[in-house]
């Protein structure tokens, strides 16, 4: 085996099929797209990338098959899925991802296509001598049944993707460790050790509570402080804009070309067709917060808008400030929701949710909701006119500005 050493969980070691994964041109893609995207504007020491993370995934889901005792052709497809889960993301990660879903309609973790298409795992139409579906067939193994795995589908689905699943114990860490704040910190070695199937469900054994909670507090916290901060959402919505200018061009990028950009692709393509918001986010120059408002003073129908309602609000708003359309960017997000509360354990013997066991789950359910702001940016020098018309607008009883 070859020894990787991480950051985090210090060597990691690759079987002969991860070895060859990462070499392939789909998996070396992953060098060039950092893991919190716009986040790294905040915290200047975050520019790790989804490369390492997904080495972290594959090295705790190999910790986990070894503690469950499933080993063999089970075990190969699951480790091959941990490893590939994140391949299908777009430059920016996460940033861009509704872009892509709005044009092809899969999410980053549908990666089949990638799996089964042979043309599919070329960037960019570079050749490529061997891909990551060539590999897996090398290997004997099913191409369409680990992206079932990384879809989170069946019993060994759920570590790759589901409430207790390996990705959120290690992206949680190493953000944490990355961005230099302490709240991401949770004992990944009692989480994988404690995983235990009931029923074809994942849950945590008997006794592990608290060791769940600490999963959903630092998610909760690292929303609040790291993930949701609000120069990141300013930057992460000016980006998601210029990126949708950018792919209207008949004369530049389709949307397969996006989707296969790595992070520096794009921004030099967006520096030099949609340069108004391109040169912005490459120097750090970002719109200021109009509006910023909370949950309780935003109506039903602007929290739950379409994007085609997002786009309509920010034109409107544009032509009451008297001002152009690309200088206005409103910026909804979902609902708060805290998926981590229905992480299965078992309590008295009995299989629970987690929010059904936890008194926390409710007060963490709480602050998610206290933390949800409706924003609108724009240039310093119209934020004033901005904030007065996105009120009439959008029907914002309050908000806080700048």
């Amino acid at each position: 085996m070859t020894a990787v050493k991480d950051s985090v969980h210090d060597y990691i070691s690759l079987d002969p099929l991860a070895q060859d994964l990462v070499d392939t041109p789909e998996f070396q893609r992953l060098r060039h797209i950092k893991q919190l995207s716009t986040v790294r504007l905040v915290y200047p020491s975050a520019n790790h990338t989804r490369f390492e993370h997904s080495l972290g995934v594959y090295h705790l889901a190999s910790q986990a098959l070894s503690h469950l005792g499933i080993d063999g052709d089970r075990a190969d497809h699951l480790r091959a899925a941990a490893l590939l889960h994140d391949i299908g993301h777009g430059p920016y990660g996460h940033q861009t991802e509704h872009i892509i879903m709005r044009h092809t309609g899969l999410h980053h973790d549908e990666i089949e296509w990638l799996l089964t298409d042979p043309e599919a795992g070329h960037p960019n139409g570079e050749p490529a001598t061997q891909t990551v579906r060539d590999t897996l067939v090398d290997h004997g193994l099913d191409p369409e049944r680990v992206a079932a795995h990384v879809r989170g589908e069946g019993e060994l689905g759920q570590l790759v993707s589901g409430e207790l699943d390996v990705d959120r114990m290690d992206y949680l860490v190493r953000d944490a460790h990355h961005t230099g704040v302490p709240y991401g910190t949770i004992d990944t070695g009692r989480l994988v050790r404690e995983l235990r199937y009931s029923a074809g469900e994942l849950v945590l054994d008997e006794g592990n509570v608290q060791t769940a909670e600490s999963l959903l507090l630092a998610r909760g916290l690292m929303n609040g402080i790291v993930y949701r901060h609000h120069v990141s959402r300013i930057a992460g919505a000016m980006l998601e804009r210029a990126s949708e200018r950018l792919i209207a061009r008949d004369d530049t990028v389709d949307i397969a070309t996006f989707q296969r950009m790595a992070d520096h692709d794009l921004l030099v393509a967006l520096r030099e067709h949609v340069p108004e918001l391109g040169r912005r986010i490459e120097r750090r120059d970002l719109y200021k917060r109009a509006v910023w408002a909370d949950l309780a003073d935003v109506p039903v129908d602007v929290v739950d808008c379409s994007h085609e309602d997002e786009r309509a609000a920010e034109r409107e708003i544009a032509d009451a400030a008297g001002i152009d359309p690309i200088e206005v960017v409103v910026d909804v997000p979902s609902r708060p929701s805290l998926k981590e509360s229905n992480a299965r354990v078992v309590v008295g013997g009995v299989v629970q949710r987690l929010e059904e066991a936890s008194e926390l789950v409710g007060a963490l359910r709480d602050a998610e909701r206290a933390q949800w702001r409706l924003g609108v940016y724009t240039k310093r020098e119209h934020v004033d006119r901005v904030a007065d018309a996105a009120r009439d607008v959008l029907g914002v009883r309050l908000g806080r500005t700048e």
